[in-house]
């Protein structure tokens, strides 16, 4: 799909104005196995952190809001929601917020969810996440029967769309095509520059090579790639190969984008599972402020400089130790909500 085409609808950038966050209370024991006892801590943190720069919407079930409550304490800014979840990732089940070009009015897609491909079940909750947020922010959904997680596609606010192959895997979209796929992007979002990046995903991934975790923008001419200096490590090849498509690529498109390498930690291991590390899994609070994960590693402070540096926000880390022990960090863990400028 060319950059010529239009769209009536785009995503927004997430470095823009933000209008809240949402974040799904951590109660599922499997998805930390043996050391879920440091998440409800670390979740508390986070969340006073994120609070302060922007409202947060904590979804928690009326059987564990007391003690999200209680964890959260007297905090301003937080709205504890009686919505009920499977599991914490609400980047990947929840909606993807698109904003109409003509009006600029707020709309939300619905895509199909179903566990990273049947992973892990019961996903039934999380599925119906979607639409209990669109009925509390009163505003319109738009089913689609494409097979997505928010966490496979990546925007710049133009129209420009990073994803992976994950979307063409059997277990979620069985016999559909790249172009299918891209038709059912543009019809949603809008995207218009759709860029499959083919190289592979990091060791101990179960999403199947989520672009969240491989490549991100940092503005609409920087993009950082997350590749690894560590030859032994498994994945080091295929990284590498994300990195060099980008940068064949990044010449190609308009404006033109520099590529920057993100090194990622060596692999760790946690029980003998290897725990995918990244720093572009890095979230914005809008313009101003920026997070990103950090590892206890020797790439730590190296990643803070520089997404600190491409992006003129200062990057403040924070310790994913633990929460990468259940497969993911920040932007997996979170859902920013646009600020919607025709309100």
């Amino acid at each position: 799909m060319s950059p010529q085409v239009r769209a009536d609808r785009r995503v927004a950038a997430e470095w823009e104005p933000q209008d809240c966050m949402w974040i799904a209370w951590p109660h599922n024991h499997d998805t930390w196995p043996g050391h879920f006892k440091n998440i409800p801590g670390f979740f508390a943190n986070w969340v006073r952190v994120i609070a302060e720069s922007l409202p947060v919407r904590v979804l928690a079930a009326s059987d564990m809001a007391d003690d999200c409550i209680k964890q959260l304490g007297s905090t301003k800014n937080i709205d504890v929601l009686d919505i009920p979840t499977n599991d914490c990732w609400v980047r990947d089940y929840g909606p993807t917020f698109v904003l109409n070009q003509q009006d600029q009015s707020l709309s939300l897609v619905d895509w199909h969810y179903n566990a990273w491909g049947g992973k892990y079940p019961p996903w039934d909750l999380d599925a119906a996440v979607c639409s209990q947020m669109a009925q509390r922010l009163d505003v319109p959904i738009v089913a689609s029967n494409l097979c997505l997680e928010g966490g496979a596609i990546e925007f710049d606010g133009t129209g420009r769309l990073l994803t992976t192959p994950c979307l063409l895997a059997e277990n979620r979209n069985p016999g559909i095509t790249e172009t299918e796929v891209s038709e059912e992007l543009h019809r949603l979002t809008g995207a218009t520059e759709i860029v499959w990046v083919q190289g592979g995903g990091l060791e101990g991934d179960d999403t199947d090579g989520h672009i969240d975790q491989l490549a991100r923008f940092v503005d609409q001419e920087n993009v950082v790639v997350c590749t690894s200096n560590h030859e032994q490590d498994s994945h080091t090849r295929g990284l590498r190969d994300n990195f060099l498509q980008l940068q064949a690529w990044a010449d190609t498109t308009s404006p033109i984008m520099q590529v920057h390498e993100l090194p990622a930690p060596a692999i760790r291991l946690i029980q003998g599972q290897a725990v995918p590390q990244s720093y572009c899994n890095f979230l914005r609070l809008g313009p101003d402020r920026l997070l990103v994960p950090s590892f206890g590693a020797p790439e730590d402070e190296f990643a803070a400089a520089l997404i600190s540096e491409i992006s003129g926000v200062r990057a403040e880390q924070v310790d994913c130790r633990d929460l990468a022990w259940g497969l993911g960090a920040l932007h997996c863990a979170s859902r920013d909500q646009p600020r919607n400028p025709g309100t």
